[in-house]
């Protein structure tokens, strides 16, 4: 999964890239009745005025945010950072309300193809969503151990700010000085939070606090270390430049003063903040105990799964599926001949040392061996389900040092679209015991082949569909799809080893469970304990795993129902298909209905394979 800040959903949701031009004029031929039957439809020039207005919109929000901009592989603003003031988020929420004024009241949609009033139904609900989270400004909390502008500023010039000439590295030099202008508004965002009561639960302080001596740790900070992570970075990306000695000690003495005049400070200040609200922050976990937190977690669920879901009901799905999943892991067990119940199970996969590889760089490094085979394989079968592949490599990447403590199990990056990068598999690989090895498979798919980088690679590489919706983002429809791709190999015959089946049930399961404590801790009044204490009781997964998961889902309300919902969904769509199509239905265009629209709600999802199953009748 991708985490993305708020100015960063604003752009993935809201524009397009390219400078079109609005003009759907056509050059006059000799004679009337000519022109008459070349000139454009009116739906042809409704539809090209509006995608020509998409693909403005987008480039404008996108030159709007410069670290956006290098995630697309572009280096236009390349010393800058994003502004993060509230008044620039005004400004963006006005644009946003003039753009929906635009498209409601002055765009004919009787007028537009399919495909562009698809564009415009998207636009016009991501747009409705936007204003309607302004209400809940205060209410991300803007320091946590999953996201923050604290790890995102290294994890941003570690691997997003490229050095391939000496421009570039001044660049890197500028954006170290600047970190104040990018960091002190969201301190400021932060306490007005805290003194209004919004603020993460007390737990939380101490990761970020080992977060940031982590960030700060290293020369010039103390003089007898090794390099701080940002200016080892610095280093190794100049070293590779055609430059001379004196240019690059010029850049690396820049550097070193930026580090310690502006760096260092800016994360001394934000030091001083969370201790101030650490020591008087609530130990209560969900969003229940911030002001108006029911409507809070109301508009989440609805934002996270693209449903009218209640909390009540996607508590109760998530207790059917638990007691679905636990009567299938009980067949391995008889597959596998266990002498014992399901507890004794799960204990046995948790602890047996053939399960997990050592805890040493040796065993890392075989993981992410391991991992890369598996999609490897994968790769060559793709043909047999799908009608389409991603262009863009995928590369399995462990995660950084400085952030792999809190940093989750594994998630995805997308690619460059210019191709310049590839997507990155990340796995978590701190502690061993936390990566088994009968999960590989099932996350080796979910996170990349025919999981996400699938998804969201094949997305980018879309001919004819507005940027926005390359870019564009519905946490159940990406993280369903990841969850059905830990299915879909399973008929396709993988899985071979019941204990690696067993591994994928365990992660399905994981998500099943997700709906019952998601909905506990910020509706029913969960405690982080009492949360930790169900997963452990219905999980195999390790204690260290299910910590760590907890403290996310606390932090990013209703974001955990998102997978098991898409899910559920994507199987009842494809198995209405099949009922309805019988010997007609095809799973590679079934897959390419849901692939090739780009991201949607779930509800736009069934509106498509509806048609597709009329269309093929």
């Amino acid at each position: 999964m991708t985490y993305l800040r708020p100015l960063a959903v604003t752009l993935l949701l809201l524009g397009a890239c390219s400078q079109a031009d609005t003009s759907t004029q056509a050059t006059a031929p000799a004679t009337s009745d000519v022109a008459q039957a070349e000139s454009p439809s009116s739906e042809q020039t409704e539809s090209a005025m509006l995608n020509a207005w998409f693909e403005r919109r987008f480039e404008e929000n996108v030159m709007e945010s410069p670290e956006y901009l290098a995630r697309l592989g572009r280096k236009d603003r390349n010393d800058e950072w994003n502004d993060e003031t509230k008044a620039a988020w005004l400004d963006r929420m006005d644009r946003v309300r003039s753009d929906l004024e635009f498209l409601t009241q002055e765009v004919d949609v009787d007028a537009l193809d399919e495909d562009t009033a698809l564009s415009h139904r998207l636009y016009v609900r991501n747009a409705e969503t936007t204003l309607e989270g302004m209400r809940w400004y205060d209410y991300n909390y803007s320091f946590n151990q999953m996201y923050g502008t604290h790890s995102g500023i290294p994890t941003f010039l570690l691997n997003q700010h490229k050095i391939e000439n000496e421009a570039d590295a001044r660049a890197y030099v500028t954006r170290l000085k600047t970190i104040p202008a990018k960091m002190d508004p969201v301190i400021e965002r932060s306490k007005t939070s805290f003194d209004k009561g919004i603020a993460p639960p007390k737990f939380v302080y101490a990761h970020l606090l080992r977060d940031i001596d982590n960030i700060t740790s290293g020369a010039p900070f103390e003089p007898d270390a090794e390099l701080n992570l940002m200016l080892e970075n610095f280093r190794a990306k100049v070293e590779l430049l055609d430059l001379s000695d004196e240019t690059r000690e010029t850049l690396f003495a820049d550097a070193i003063q930026a580090m310690d005049e502006q760096v260092g400070p800016a994360y001394a200040r934000l030091n001083a903040e969370l201790r101030r609200q650490q020591a008087s922050a609530s130990a209560d976990d969900g969003v229940w105990k911030l002001p108006d937190g029911a409507d809070y977690y109301a508009y989440r669920l609805n934002l996270m799964t693209t449903t009218d879901l209640s909390a009540d009901e996607i508590h109760d799905i998530g207790l059917r599926e638990v007691d679905r999943i636990h009567a299938e892991m009980r067949e391995i067990m008889k597959t596998v001949k266990f002498d014992g119940d399901l507890q004794a199970f799960f204990a046995f996969m948790r602890t047996d040392p053939q399960f997990y590889y050592p805890n040493t760089e040796a065993g890392k490094a075989d993981y992410l061996a391991e991992a890369t085979a598996i999609i490897d394989v994968m790769k060559g079968r793709l043909d047999d389900v799908f009608l389409r592949k991603p262009k863009s490599a995928l590369e399995v990447r462990a995660v950084e040092a400085f952030r792999e403590q809190s940093a989750g199990k594994a998630f995805y990056n997308a690619p460059a679209s210019d191709g310049s990068r590839p997507g990155y598999y990340y796995a978590n690989l701190y502690d061993m015991a936390q990566m088994p090895k009968y999960q590989m498979e099932a996350l080796a798919y979910h996170e990349g082949i025919p999981g996400h980088h699938m998804q969201i690679a094949i997305a980018q590489e879309l001919e004819g569909v507005p940027l926005f919706r390359k870019y564009g983002r519905y946490t159940p429809y990406s993280e369903g799809w990841g969850l059905y791709s830990e299915f879909l190999p399973k008929e396709m015959g993988f899985y071979e080893d019941p204990y690696s089946d067993f591994g994928r049930l365990a992660m399905e399961l994981w998500r099943a469970c997700r709906l019952v404590v998601d909905t506990g801790l910020h509706h029913k009044q969960w405690t982080r304990e009492e949360a930790i204490d169900y997963l452990k009781e219905n999980t195999p997964n390790p204690e260290g795993d299910i910590t760590k998961a907890i403290e996310r889902y606390i932090v990013m309300p209703g974001q955990a129902t998102a997978y098991m919902i898409g899910k559920i969904k994507i199987l009842e769509l494809r198995e209405h298909a099949k009922t309805e199509l019988g010997d007609a239905f095809d799973i590679r265009e079934f897959h390419d209905v849901i692939i090739a629209s780009g991201p949607v709600p779930l509800s736009i999802m069934e509106e498509r394979v509806n048609a597709y199953i009329t269309a093929t009748r």
